[in-house]
């Protein structure tokens, strides 16, 4: 798997609080844009929408420090999920075999590895951006 180089760096802070603004603020300008839920479209599902309402709620469920430190790539997620093109890791979700996890590989502008996660339905083809997060 190739990672996409991204031209975003990680979002600044040293807060859960300043770090949770400055993702709301792109979350709101791509949420205006839209009469519905919010999504972006993707380059590699062929312009498909990829909603992200799921984000936040799987978000959610993690612990703070967890919060902290997967929100810091949410800008750069956004990026590699609207313009790559590179083949993702994907594979069948092992909880429920109607749905299919695609794991999309990025490098931030500072070089740092990172992963965004996309869920999609085989019922209907709907996508959900999951989750974004550091390489271990």
């Amino acid at each position: 798997m190739i990672p996409y180089s991204t031209k975003s760096r990680k979002l600044h802070g040293t807060s859960y609080s300043e770090i949770r603004v400055a993702a709301l603020i792109l979350f709101d300008q791509i949420k205006k844009k839209s009469q519905r839920k919010a999504y972006i479209r993707s380059a590699y599902f062929n312009k498909q929408k990829v909603f992200l309402d799921y984000f936040w709620a799987h978000l959610f469920d993690k612990s703070h420090s967890e919060r902290v430190q997967r929100l810091k790539f949410f800008a750069a997620s956004l990026e590699l999920i609207r313009y790559s093109r590179n083949h993702p890791i994907s594979q069948e979700n092992p909880h429920k075999k109607g749905e299919i996890l695609h794991r999309f590989a990025g490098l931030t502008k500072d070089k740092e590895l990172f992963y965004a996660q996309i869920k999609e339905s085989k019922r209907n083809n709907t996508k959900y951006f999951m989750s974004c997060f550091p390489a271990k």
